[in-house]
């Protein structure tokens, strides 16, 4: 169960945020302190599974091909097999689309190789490089984790931001979804909390309500 500080700035954020013709996104930022981004092992690249989902839909690509793209078929957004993605990654301006338009991929473990090669600078940059799956498995389970998921990258800022939720969602869904946020951040920095400056929460074009 959440902190009820952080229910509350959560149910003020909401509360604060004009209605839109559109579902705003909960947005957690979060400003690093005594850290130096500039040597990558201080960095943190992290993909956190939230409790209560992110509240919209994310779109998930596998690539892939036989019996690992017929089991992908029903439960992936869209399945890439070894002979489309030549074609893809040829044509650079349907590779760029396809990787602004999904969320999450997932390769079959021997086409990493060829993936990275093909789609490496398409991909890379924008952090979508592929999660390897073996031949010919279930990809249900990890899809199912990947709709859950956000992804958190400093890279070299000490600023950065995730999404946790939708206006849509109560206020203690998004709180729980913040508290597994910084459980998993605090792991990854040298001194914990100790290197968080501040928090805020807001909604994509609302006001923003301080957590720490």
């Amino acid at each position: 169960m959440a902190d009820k500080s952080t229910v509350m700035a959560v149910q003020k954020a909401l509360d604060s945020a004009k209605k839109r013709n559109f579902v705003e996104t909960v947005e957690l930022a979060i400003n690093l302190k005594d850290i130096d981004l500039a040597i990558p092992k201080n960095r943190i690249q992290d993909d956190i599974i939230l409790p209560n989902g992110r509240g919209r839909p994310v779109r998930i690509c596998v690539i892939g091909g036989g019996e690992l793209a017929l089991k992908a078929k029903d439960v992936a957004d869209l399945v890439i097999t070894p002979e489309e993605l030549q074609v893809i990654a040829d044509d650079k301006k349907q590779a760029k689309k396809i990787a602004n338009e999904t969320d999450y991929f997932i390769a079959e473990a021997p086409l990493m190789a060829v993936v990275g090669k093909r789609l490496g600078t398409v991909l890379g940059p924008r952090g979508k490089m592929p999660k390897p799956i073996p031949p010919g498995a279930d990809p249900s389970g990890m899809i199912d984790n990947l709709r859950k998921t956000v992804s958190v990258r400093t890279k070299d800022r000490i600023t950065f931001h995730a999404p946790v939720g939708t206006v849509n969602m109560s206020a203690e869904e998004i709180a729980d979804n913040i508290e597994t946020v910084f459980k998993r951040v605090e792991l990854k920095l040298e001194k914990g909390r100790m290197n968080i400056a501040s928090s805020f929460v807001k909604t994509t074009m609302g006001p923003a309500e301080r957590l720490i």
